[in-house]
């Protein structure tokens, strides 16, 4: 494990190479799984309220899902979670772009209809973060429908870290990611 500040990284998070690769997986990563996108619960609030906001971007089928079941939910172990149309897959905030699965919200970001990017999890994909009180730990989450950003990554030598440099300094701050870099070049 390797210390910065507050948050211990596994090593893959800095040894292993990863970019997405949207033209070959399509955005798997929010079709598929057991639950929605984990949400924190400071995230909760910012949802309800950007809704309206995000609404005009969503698939038909997203907006019956939030109707329904709210901007998030609670999974099968108590977590927050973002709702999936077809109870566990299609995370209800997707949206299509040429047969690729963008991020509603992202996308009323984009536009400047709202400041809020998108859940942390989703912007930190494939890096998974377990809270506890006193520190975080960072962990690479393999999954087989992200072979094609690894393999990208290999070919453009990006590790984890360096392809999710924004959304760590999003979470951490610029000061913690400099000394994360600092703390990789003495590895």
């Amino acid at each position: 494990m390797i210390e910065v500040g507050n948050v211990l990284l596994h090593e893959d998070v800095v040894k292993e190479n990863f970019v997405c690769n949207l033209t070959k997986c399509k955005g798997a990563c929010c079709l598929e799984g057991d639950s929605g996108a984990p949400l924190n619960h400071d995230e909760l609030g910012i949802l309800s309220e950007i809704y309206p906001k995000v609404k005009p971007y969503m698939t038909a089928k997203g907006i019956a899902t939030i109707e329904r079941e709210g901007t998030h939910v609670t999974d099968f172990e108590g977590d927050y979670t973002t709702p999936c149309v077809d109870t566990n897959k299609e995370c209800a905030y997707v949206t299509w772009e040429n047969g690729i699965t963008k991020c509603a919200i992202e996308k009323a970001y984009e536009h400047g209809d709202i400041t809020w990017q998108k859940p942390i999890s989703c912007h930190l994909y494939p890096i998974r973060i377990t809270a506890y009180p006193e520190f975080d730990i960072l962990n690479y989450d393999r999954w087989s429908i992200c072979s094609p950003a690894c393999s990208f990554g290999n070919e453009l030598k990006i590790s984890v870290h360096q392809f999710l440099k924004g959304p760590l300094i999003r979470k951490y701050g610029e000061e913690w990611y400099s000394e994360l870099e600092d703390t990789v070049a003495g590895i």
